[in-house]
């Protein structure tokens, strides 16, 4: 099988010859090539960057034999089109959270192709780039609870205190607030696949934060309404949630064609409940790829072993690569994929 044919198989769940393999964030700063398109410009301008954003996306298939591309922008290149002035310092910095009910009211969901027209610009550059080598193209999405939880807590935090908060005070405006994320995200990754993604993830980066109730009540709702909208589509929807243990239940019920699985999931346990329903994807510990190359083949079997009662399994981390992750380790992980087919 080409690379495509089997990351889209094991998406729907169809056989293939060996889990296909990539890892989430694997265009980044632990690759020199990657420091060096990088040099010289901020963040946001390498994101508006088309040349730069094409380059960087492209480079792990040869630099570490990712069998996938995945867009180069960040979760938050949308937002400033709903009129929010977003920094980076390295991460989101909101130049002034949501407080109050009327800053919710006066949220735009714009046209992403209008506000972001460079993104498609990427997607079909990359789409064309990737044509002959048969390689699947990814687009993504931040998912409204995560959005959300930076918008009104004004930049990152270990609990996101405010929104919590929120939950219990202000449930509506919450509600008004996800709404319009939803929307925006929905047009968003339309958008991406009528410029050539072939599948999108969504990552909910910020959900493992609530309990079950409150997932079920302020997130759950989203992922379905997102999954429903793209239902019947030509693109695979992968859902991504970290420190999402206590709800794979829950989110392997959301239409979502795959779940992708933080390391604290046990994927057999995950494969043997859910694998009927959904795809799996993970989820190595990102900092394991610092083990011998030996040990990354062993853990590699050792993943793919237990996913087998899953209807498909996609080979990946269960968080995005680190910084400081070895390149010899990424490479190792990706040839040990291969390996499964020997």
């Amino acid at each position: 099988m080409n690379p495509r044919e089997r990351f889209l198989s094991a998406c729907r769940g169809e056989p293939v010859d060996r889990p296909p393999v990539w890892l989430m964030r694997q265009a980044g700063r632990y690759l020199p090539e990657y420091r060096a398109v990088r040099a010289g410009v901020s963040f946001l301008e390498m994101c508006w960057d088309v040349e730069r954003s094409v380059e960087v996306s492209l480079q792990p298939i040869d630099l570490v034999g990712s069998e996938a591309v995945i867009l180069f922008q960040d979760i938050f290149t949308p937002i400033p089109g709903m009129g929010i002035e977003v920094d980076f310092a390295p991460g989101p910095v909101i130049a002034q959270p949501i407080r109050e009910a009327r800053q919710i009211e006066a949220l735009r969901v714009p046209d992403p192709r209008e506000s972001v027209p460079h993104v498609f610009e990427i997607l079909r550059r990359l789409r064309e780039a990737l044509e002959k080598r048969e390689i699947p193209l990814l687009g993504f999405a931040g998912a409204p609870f995560t959005l959300a939880a930076y918008l009104v807590q004004g930049s990152g935090s270990k609990d996101f205190s405010i929104l919590k908060k929120w939950l219990q005070t202000r449930p509506d405006e919450v509600d008004a607030l996800l709404e319009k994320l939803t929307a925006l995200t929905i047009g968003y990754l339309r958008a991406q696949i009528e410029a050539g993604a072939q599948a999108v993830q969504l990552f909910d980066t910020w959900a493992g934060l609530l309990d079950r109730a409150a997932y079920q009540r302020f997130v759950a709702p989203a992922h379905r309404r997102i999954a429903a909208a793209l239902e019947g589509g030509s693109a695979p929807l992968i859902l991504y949630i970290q420190n999402g243990s206590h709800v794979v239940d829950i989110a392997s019920e959301s239409g979502a064609d795959v779940l992708s699985l933080d390391w604290r999931v046990d994927l057999r346990s995950a494969a043997e409940q859910f694998g009927r329903r959904v795809s799996l994807q993970g989820n190595l510990d990102p900092c394991w790829l610092h083990a011998p190359r030996e040990r990354i083949f062993e853990m590699v079997r050792e993943m793919a072993e237990a996913a087998k009662p899953a209807r498909g399994h996609i080979l990946n981390l269960g968080h995005g690569c680190l910084p400081d992750t070895p390149v010899e380790g990424v490479r190792a992980f990706t040839d040990a994929a291969r390996a499964l087919g020997a």
